[in-house]
């Protein structure tokens, strides 16, 4: 029963999610010398499973907030995952990134926003009205799973456009696990 209820409302989402946001969102990261990505709580770990899939892709990625990330510069992209634009920690590292001329992505649920207003470019994952309350999905849920699945359908259409053969991302893979 909860696995339906959550297979229906993802789905939901995710058809209610722009379908070209996967090519320019592919054409942003070709555009960008280097890429940036960060979000808070949860939002942060579907960020950094993004990140890895980048890297196993190809791109120069980094994790905002990890010890070896380098600085931004103009010509780079922060991504920043954020279902209601409006956390302050990631309010002021899109001023900063914006200040130095790095492009700057919004993934969120939102719109509209504080973070949406200083962005480049804002991709809605679904429509606002569709992340009311939901039993059994509390705090966030619907927006951190459908955002999981958006990226990872974007990731294998850029893999599949580019052609990226998985021996070649298994190679880009860590090997001292």
């Amino acid at each position: 029963m909860h696995q339906q209820l959550i297979i229906d409302k993802i789905s939901g989402i995710l058809e209610a999610t722009d379908d070209t946001y996967d090519q320019k969102i592919t054409d942003l990261l070709d555009n960008s010398k280097r890429i940036f990505i960060s979000g808070a709580g949860r939002s942060g770990l579907i960020g950094r499973f993004f990140a890895m899939r980048l890297m196993h892709s190809g791109y120069d990625v980094s994790v905002v907030g990890e010890i070896v990330t380098p600085s931004i510069k103009s010509g780079d992209l922060l991504i920043i995952i954020s279902g209601s634009g409006e956390t302050e920690q990631l309010i002021a590292f899109t001023k900063k990134a914006k200040q130095i001329g790095a492009k700057i992505a919004l993934i969120s649920a939102k719109d509209d926003s504080t973070i949406g207003d200083l962005a480049d470019t804002t991709f809605q994952i679904g429509r606002a009205e569709q992340y009311g309350k939901v039993r059994g999905m509390p705090m966030g849920t619907v927006f951190e799973l459908s955002t999981l699945f958006f990226l990872e359908a974007t990731v294998s259409h850029l893999i599949h456009e580019k052609g990226i053969p998985e021996e070649e991302m298994k190679s880009r893979h860590a090997n001292l696990e």
